[in-house]
């Protein structure tokens, strides 16, 4: 008996509901106090006295670091083990998000913020990588969706607890009680989530870890999906940053807590990267990945409407398709990655949040030259290119194990 192989984790079972409420306990936190940040750049700019692109950097600073910071962890977590990588990224990062919400200055904020983007850096690659590695492949859309999923809900939570918070408190309140939660999630994935069963520690050889990124950007299928996320995520972080500046102004004048609710359109995120990872998984992900990235193009375009139903119908659409996609690219980096895909994951994340990154704070720029046109027409431009990668990526031949064997 003991010879065997344990069996992969496979949907309906007691021990994979176990690893989803982990995992989405553990995305929910992470993602939480990761975009906590976003509806409250309006305050900042009031508290503080900057600007819209200095008050995005609040989120900027954490993205960009957490895109370097996953390069260097997905390793650690093949020497490591995945389990232990990210009990401590999370526990790391609540304590450090508590301690941001006293902070005296700018200055100190910031630097919680960059310090909050190394420590999660722990947790989104190697989640991907260990879903890949203990659960049932068949069940591996429904799992990974499940985790992004509970990163949508994390996502939304962050930023509805800022919006109501700040205005019944102050945003250190929030940003406090954010902390918290992230702490109980971190408690929560230490006592639940299963250890590893079908990882195999690997050496640590820097040369060995490089040697395993150049594979990866050698394949064409993987730099279009790496692609993929900066295109998508630059985008979409955009069009959520600069949101709460217009809606705040005449003549919609919103308040805090209204912003946050917006941010509501995450739950249709949810849904859409649990069923349209599951759909891709029956029709194929080819198929399916550029319908996502039109129905959020035509999302942007409603945005341009000046009537307030339209604008939120824009982001519901724009929302849905991100989720969608993303679901879709992400399980397809695992799926396409012929080996080491811990790393393969955090390359694809690496992208992802350097897009969330650059794009987050170049559109700052692009919000005070050209105000709302401004911004749409550059999350345009983004989507035009990811639509042009998804079809490039529909005509490229499917890569597999035995293909690569036969030529090795």
């Amino acid at each position: 008996m003991h010879d065997h192989a344990p069996s992969r984790l496979v949907s309906g079972t007691p021990e994979f509901r176990r690893l989803n409420r982990a995992l989405f306990a553990a995305g929910f936190s992470t993602f939480a106090i990761l975009y906590c940040v976003q509806p409250l750049l309006p305050e900042f700019s009031r508290e503080f006295e900057v600007s819209a692109a200095v008050s995005s950097l609040s989120l900027s600073v954490s993205t960009g670091l957490l895109a370097v910071a996953m390069l260097i962890a997905g390793s650690l977590s093949e020497v490591w083990g995945r389990k232990p990588v990210m009990v401590a990224s999370l526990l790391a990062s609540a304590l450090l998000t508590i301690l941001s919400a006293a902070a005296p200055n700018w200055t100190s904020l910031l630097l919680s913020r960059m310090l909050i983007g190394i420590t999660l850096s722990g947790l989104p690659a190697v989640a991907m990588a260990y879903v890949s590695e203990e659960v049932d492949p068949k069940s591996i859309g429904l799992a990974m969706g499940l985790f992004i999923g509970g990163n949508a809900v994390g996502g939304m939570a962050g930023r509805v607890i800022s919006g109501v918070l700040t205005d019944l408190g102050s945003w250190r309140l929030a940003v406090g009680l954010i902390g918290t939660i992230g702490l109980a999630s971190a408690l929560a994935a230490w006592r639940s989530l299963p250890a590893s069963a079908h990882f195999r520690p690997r050496r640590a050889d820097p040369a060995d870890l490089l040697r395993s990124f150049a594979e990866h950007l050698r394949d064409p299928g993987l730099r279009g999906l790496f692609a993929e996320a900066f295109l998508l995520m630059g985008g979409f972080v955009t069009l959520y940053n600069y949101l709460g500046y217009r809606l705040t102004e005449p003549p919609y004048s919103l308040s805090q807590t209204a912003i946050g609710a917006i941010f509501a359109a995450y739950l249709v995120g949810t849904f859409s990267s649990a069923w349209i990872g599951a759909l891709a998984g029956q029709l194929g992900r080819r198929r399916v990945l550029w319908a996502m990235i039109a129905i959020m193009l035509a999302g942007v375009a409603l945005t341009l409407f000046s009537h307030l139903a339209l604008i939120l119908a824009g982001i519901v659409a724009v929302t849905f398709g991100f989720f969608g996609a993303h679901s879709i690219a992400s399980s397809w980096v695992g799926n396409r990655a012929l080996g080491a895909k811990a790393q393969a994951s955090a390359l694809y994340l690496f992208c992802y949040y350097l897009g969330s990154s650059a794009i987050g704070t170049l559109g700052g720029v692009f919000w005070t030259k050209g105000g709302w046109p401004g911004v749409a027409g550059l999350v345009t431009v983004l989507l035009a290119g990811a639509l042009a990668v998804a079809l490039w990526l529909f005509m490229l031949p499917p890569r597999t194990t035995e293909q690569a064997q036969a030529k090795s």
